[in-house]
């Protein structure tokens, strides 16, 4: 399941934010209206609105990255990130206030003893002073929690290889997560016993592994070899794992839950045979395809106005034709014609075609606006309805580039396991590629995200590309 233990912390970090919003705003009504604070919170629909204040901001606070556990902070950036989440807040709760005073403030008439009088005047402030001195202090003690090397988990590495390295790297960048790497075990390079290949030294050699996890009390036993043909210490592993010590684990599979991608230099050719959710049936596949086609006539429905200001705009802007189509490889390497606003000048690729760039002179003034705001990607919504395309997927890439790729990146043609779609865990978790490196680092998080597709990661993928949207970030 996706980051299964990382999800949970997170939930459980939004549950404890929750009750602090609604807690306080309640008190605040207790101290504001007293003794009339019953009447104010049932009679008066009172603990409705608290509940939706606690939405909105909550929602905001989920746009600032505040529920991303995953992304590595200093407790400066933790507390700038907090401070500017409660004051949008703030600001987004007051424009409401003004444009809908019934809705949140309202008018709670009828309350004997005090007329009529409004849920909030100094209310929301008093709560929202208090819910950023307790969000705070939460957040600061569970960053410091999380860090903490007595209540992380203690884990070892077995090799000293760069994917051993990398590995190591990885989480000493995310501390948060609850991982401490005590240090690596070489196979039986002596030499290197005492070394710091990072900032865990190595502790010794794979015949010392029962000392080396009895002496440091290890929880978990990593294994990053580079090449396990004769180096897998398979009896003292094996041993381990029947004594119930410690758990034992593929370097691949930390590696995959640290960073949200699959590592290609680590990777075998039966890493997807053996994947968690290599099967899904018929009834899988049709409530996925359901889903799309109800996206896509909503995403039509609702994008239909601003499609015609682009379509106008774009015609006002430079020659040429409104929609953009393109070959693109799509599932099983099924060739289609992707739909797209025109966002470059007509005739842009007479040369052949070339990477586009992030300040692409080929792109026209409009062009610019939509890539940011994804407006061009809006007629995309008919290929989904063709079922060409998904909601959520790998990012569809033009023949000539699939076949360059293919054959300098390993797995590259993995990716067509699955349909494209119209954003994507790369697409969220990258952002702009223009060369053969760029591709490598999203076709590790399309492998990701094709080993553990399923209903709920799409809806991640779909709140991270909101957020992205709204921000403006990201390709």
């Amino acid at each position: 399941m996706l980051r299964r233990g990382f999800r949970l912390k997170t939930l459980t970090i939004a549950a404890v934010e929750s009750g602090i919003l609604v807690s306080v705003i309640v008190l605040g009504i207790y101290v504001r209206f007293e003794p009339f604070h019953t009447l104010v919170l049932f009679n008066q629909r009172g603990i409705y609105k608290v509940l939706l204040t606690t939405i909105v901001c909550q929602f905001i606070f989920y746009l600032f990255d505040l529920y991303d556990i995953t992304t590595p902070r200093s407790i400066r950036e933790l507390v700038t990130h907090i401070l500017q989440a409660v004051g949008t807040a703030c600001l987004t709760l007051g424009a409401i206030f003004v444009l809908r005073p019934t809705l949140l403030l309202g008018y709670l008439q009828n309350i004997e003893g005090i007329g009529v009088v409004r849920y909030g005047n100094w209310v929301p402030l008093f709560a929202m002073a208090l819910a950023l001195a307790l969000m705070i202090c939460w957040r600061v003690l569970i960053h410091w929690l999380l860090r903490h090397p007595r209540l992380s988990e203690r884990i070892l590495i077995v090799g000293t290889g760069p994917s051993a390295v990398e590995l190591v790297r990885e989480a000493l960048d995310r501390r948060d997560l609850g991982y401490h790497v005590v240090g690596f075990v070489a196979e039986e390079e002596t030499s290197l016993v005492g070394k710091s290949l990072v900032n865990p030294r190595v502790l010794g050699v794979v015949s010392e592994l029962h000392r080396i996890v009895e002496e440091e009390r290890i929880d978990r036993v990593v294994v990053a070899l580079q090449d396990r043909r004769g180096h897998m210490p398979v009896n003292q592993l094996l041993e381990l794992r029947l004594q119930g010590r410690v758990a034992i684990e593929e370097g691949t599979s930390l590696y995959e839950r640290l960073t949200g991608k699959v590592g290609v230099e680590m990777l075998r050719p039966s890493w997807i045979i053996f994947s968690g959710n290599s099967r899904r049936g018929a009834t899988w596949l049709a409530a996925r395809r359901a889903l799309n086609i109800v996206a896509a006539l909503l995403g039509l429905l609702v994008g239909l106005p601003l499609g015609i200001l682009a379509a106008i705009a774009i015609k006002l802007d430079s020659p040429g034709p409104v929609f953009y189509r393109q070959e693109r490889v799509g599932k099983n390497g099924r060739i289609f014609r992707i739909i797209k606003f025109r966002s470059m000048r007509e005739n842009a690729e007479t040369a052949g075609p070339v990477w586009s760039t992030e300040n692409d002179q080929r792109i026209t003034r409009v062009g610019r606006v939509m890539r940011k705001t994804r407006i061009d990607e809006l007629p995309q919504f008919i290929n989904i309805l063709r079922g060409e395309m998904g909601l959520v997927g790998p990012r569809a890439e033009r023949s000539f580039f699939v076949e360059q790729l293919t054959r300098e990146i390993p797995f590259y043609s993995q990716r067509h396991l699955v349909e494209p779609g119209l954003t994507g865990w790369a697409q969220v978790m990258y952002g702009y590629g223009s060369s053969v490196e760029d591709a490598l680092q999203k076709l590790q998080y399309d492998l990701y995200y094709i080993k553990n597709v399923s209903f709920w990661f799409d809806l991640w993928v779909i709140l991270k590309s909101i957020r992205i949207v709204l921000f403006g970030r990201g390709r």
